[in-house]
């Protein structure tokens, strides 16, 4: 699994000419240098927002998965699992539809959810499940 995304978004002529200015005085390696270095400056800023808001809403901060065994678990339990996660939410392949359904009442992921299409046809909207 890669641990990156591509993003892609529009600026403005000016910005991009300014930070192509700041490549070529040296201060980055490349454009994709200075955005990933500027998204971390601000990830940095708004840290403490962040980990705040993940604590108040029980969130996942990074990885987490989910197999048969977990699921089953939480089934038997009767106790469905409301999953939060900020980073990477993964229902393994061993997990069918029905085990899903069973044991799982919501998602809600901000990053990146694999599972099968199936899946996460069950808690996505049409909209969020590529």
């Amino acid at each position: 699994m890669a641990d990156t995304e591509k993003v892609s978004f529009n600026m403005s002529v000016v910005d991009l000419g300014q930070v192509d200015l700041l490549v070529r005085q040296g201060f980055y390696s490349g454009r994709t240098d200075f955005f990933v270095a500027a998204v971390r400056s601000l990830l940095q800023k708004h840290a403490a927002t962040v980990q705040q808001e993940v604590a108040r809403r029980s969130m996942t901060l990074g990885v987490a998965a989910f197999g048969r065994p977990e699921l089953e678990q939480a089934a038997s339990q009767g106790e469905p699992l409301d999953i939060r996660v900020v980073g990477v939410l993964t229902i393994q392949d061993d997990v069918s539809v029905e085990l899903a359904r069973a044991a799982i009442r919501s998602v809600s992921v901000f990053g990146k959810f694999l599972a099968s299409p199936e899946i996460k046809a069950l808690f996505l909207p049409e909209r969020s499940r590529a």
